[in-house]
């Protein structure tokens, strides 16, 4: 046999062997008279936070690279 029929036959053997059924996951129709505390919605603007910046030349990789190695003796 092949390989593959285990990958896909091993998961179905194994969850139709379920001691029990999930969940049922159902949205209750009746969400006005739900106990749950609800914070009302505020707009944010989705550009309030943006900051303009230009290119710029690169800088030496060398100096970048320095100042974020950590200090003290490599080896």
């Amino acid at each position: 046999m092949k390989p593959l029929f285990f990958v896909v036959a091993l998961p179905l053997f194994a969850g139709g062997c379920a001691a029990t059924l999930p969940p049922d996951v159902i949205a209750s129709g009746d969400l006005a008279a739900s106990q749950a505390e609800v914070r009302p919605l505020r707009y944010t603007s989705p550009v309030s936070g943006y900051t303009h910046r230009v290119p710029v030349d690169p800088k030496p990789w060398r100096n970048q690279n320095d100042a974020q190695s950590p200090e003290g003796d490599a080896s």
